[in-house]
């Protein structure tokens, strides 16, 4: 019964914490510059972890500058995570987010890139506008698997949207991120696979317990002249590497 009440209350906190994060960005972003949204979009990350009861750990440190993050997916709180330590990243989403309601007002205020992910003309129209924004000093941020995996193992990393960095001769840095809770090395209640519907997964998350969420943020790799099959698996390799 404490659970059950304890997961309630935590669901109303993270309703009502996204609902005002549409609301700063409907009427708040407007108004301040690109520092300023990135304070905000930090603020809010954190906080919607911390409603969920996640105690979010960092090691490592982002270098400066336009740089191209490449971490594995485990859940959707992978892209919370990296904003509450890095909020000027600028992530490739699939493009049907922007039909998501209240979401995509989100995900719009965090200049996210959008792909069809079943296009390869998409793909290349994506990897060139991924490559201008490096080029003016942006941070992207990819999920190379496609895909939520279990968090015990990592799929393969499409090698595609590595072209972007290569292109803009801007370096390229892995993130591993690692979720557990007390018997658990791998958290069964942050895996978000299959058909697990959102609000299952939020059930799930909102009644676990000790839920600890680790992001490791791995040397900067050099990527100008980089075949970007070899990078990809060189990242991967790191990111396996970094995942006990």
């Amino acid at each position: 019964m404490i659970g059950t009440l304890r997961a309630l209350w935590r669901l109303a906190g993270v309703v009502q914490h996204g609902l005002a994060g549409v609301a700063m960005a409907l009427w708040v972003f407007p108004r301040l510059d690109r520092a300023g949204r990135h304070r905000r979009t930090r603020w809010w990350a954190g906080t919607m972890l911390r409603r969920l009861g996640i105690e979010l750990r960092v090691q490592g440190e982002f270098c400066p500058g336009a740089k191209l993050i490449v971490a594995n997916h485990v859940s959707w709180l992978d892209i919370m995570a990296v904003h509450a330590v890095c909020p000027e990243a600028r992530f490739v989403s699939k493009a049907d987010v922007r039909h998501w309601p209240l979401a995509n007002r989100l995900v719009d205020a965090a200049e996210s890139l959008y792909l069809e992910r079943e296009s390869k003309r998409d793909a290349l129209r994506v990897v060139h506008q991924m490559a201008e924004a490096l080029r003016r000093g942006d941070t992207v941020a990819v999920f190379p698997e496609g895909t939520t995996g279990d968090g015990r193992t990592l799929l393969p990393f499409h090698a595609n949207l590595l072209q972007s960095a290569i292109a803009a001769g801007a370096p390229v840095q892995g993130v591993a991120l690692r979720y557990t809770e007390p018997g658990h090395a791998v958290s069964p209640s942050a895996t978000w696979i299959g058909d697990e519907t959102l609000a299952a997964n939020l059930w799930k998350l909102a009644r676990a317990r000790g839920l600890v969420l680790q992001l490791t943020v791995l040397a900067p790799q050099a990527s100008e002249h980089a075949e970007r099959r070899v990078l990809a698996a060189n990242l991967r390799d790191g990111i396996v590497a970094a995942l006990p």
